[in-house]
């Protein structure tokens, strides 16, 4: 179902997407640039989170800087996947965590603070569910911003 936004929605989003503040008070100064108030920002974050339109607000960090992070999946039976759908997402150091339609149909991002934590991380998945964790370490990074004009 498809969402008609308000101009004021739209900028707000707009503005959030690009170079978002790191100060104490974000929405603020965020408000202050586009000559409203806060509470209006917030406001309208919440709504548009609560409708579904938002899934999160929240920064992105470049992993390869903090430790060591790679892209894995599985290929679990369709009888089997919420069980180590569950077991993966418990893990702390997963962040995202998605059904795929495809033989190898369970993936995920896993972040550790440095190359031997990550592997024994993916090494105790397996031991948990039972299944292979395939490793996808990126290579080369062409693009991180994610960003779309509303």
């Amino acid at each position: 179902m498809a969402v008609e936004l308000s101009p004021l929605e739209r900028t707000i989003l707009n503005r959030c997407q690009q170079a978002f503040p790191a100060c104490d008070r974000p929405f603020a100064q965020i408000a202050s640039e586009l000559g409203i108030d806060e509470d209006i920002v917030l406001a309208t974050l919440r709504r548009l989170q609560k409708a579904g339109v938002l899934s999160r607000i929240g920064g992105v960090v470049r992993s390869g800087r903090l430790g060591a992070s790679t892209l894995a999946a599985m290929a679990v039976p369709e009888h089997d996947l919420e069980r180590v759908a569950a077991i993966v997402s418990a893990f702390d150091e997963v962040n995202h965590n998605y059904r795929r339609e495809h033989q190898v149909n369970l993936w995920f991002v896993v972040v550790a603070p440095d190359a031997d934590t990550l592997e024994q991380v993916l090494h105790d998945m397996e031991a948990a569910t039972g299944y292979r964790v395939l490793r996808l370490p990126m290579l080369e990074q062409y693009h991180i911003d994610l960003g779309f004009t509303i």
